[in-house]
């Protein structure tokens, strides 16, 4: 059963290398991460799933211990799934090599837990295309848990990318209702409003967390977890959000 759920914003900006001299700007939502996964530590879990938004249209699953790298944003920080090691015969174990690596979220998602107080427990990570389809999502979070096991989910995603005139997606007056609810729901473990997400708008306004959060709904089921919303800003223009489900 899901015992406890982590909801973070995934931009690479998190990782203070690679936002360089805005670091500091980033400070507050990295700080509500690590409480946020210090709620994940206290529940206990048997078993940490880590899901985040990936480029394939379906799911693509990743093992403890596969590589990530912020490479491609011009840094040389690598990191790996949790703590385990990838299998030494395997072959292309480069975590730039396209198709070997965590996605971008999968990899943020990685470098907060290796920053932050973390379950000691296996990690596994799923990563979900934008483009699928709610109720697949929903399907998908039911499958990640057991009745007979104790499952912590770390939820990586961003709101809108169209809430002002610099945003990613340019300014879209839709987008600051749009992350308001998503934020209302978060925070109160919504569990219905989550599912009844509206996914093609979300996919207009660049909202990469839909398929994530509903996974999440999916997960959270016939569970009693309450929320509490850690952080809520748009500081690019994209809106991010902390929560954590106990």
């Amino acid at each position: 059963m899901l015992v406890a759920a982590a909801v973070c914003p995934c931009p690479p900006l998190l990782v203070p290398e690679v936002a360089a001299g805005a670091a500091p700007e980033l400070d507050a939502a990295r700080a509500a991460c690590a409480d946020a996964l210090g709620v994940l530590a206290a529940a206990r879990p048997d078993r940490l799933v880590v899901v985040g938004p990936a480029d394939e249209t379906g799911q693509g699953r990743y093992a403890e211990g596969t590589p990530g790298s912020f490479r491609g944003f011009g840094v040389d920080v690598d990191v790996r799934l949790g703590r385990g090691r990838p299998d030494p015969t395997a072959p292309d174990l480069d975590p730039t090599a396209p198709g070997r690596g965590l996605p971008p979220s999968l990899a943020v998602a990685a470098w907060l837990l290796g920053h932050t107080d973390r379950p000691d427990v296996p990690v596994e990570g799923l990563g979900v295309g934008d483009l699928l389809e709610a109720e697949h999502c929903v399907r998908a979070g039911q499958e990640l848990v057991a009745p007979d096991q104790r499952v912590a989910l770390l939820v990586m995603g961003d709101a809108s990318a169209c809430r002002t005139l610099k945003a990613p997606g340019y300014l879209d007056e839709r987008a600051a209702g749009f992350d308001a609810e998503v934020a209302r729901a978060l925070g109160s473990a919504d569990v219905p409003a989550l599912k009844a997400l509206d996914s093609a708008l979300a996919h207009e306004l660049k909202a990469s967390g839909r398929a994530p959060w509903q996974i999440l709904a999916g997960a959270a089921e016939h569970t009693a977890l309450s929320g509490s919303l850690l952080y809520d800003e748009a500081p690019y223009g994209v809106g991010y959000l902390v929560a954590a489900w106990s």
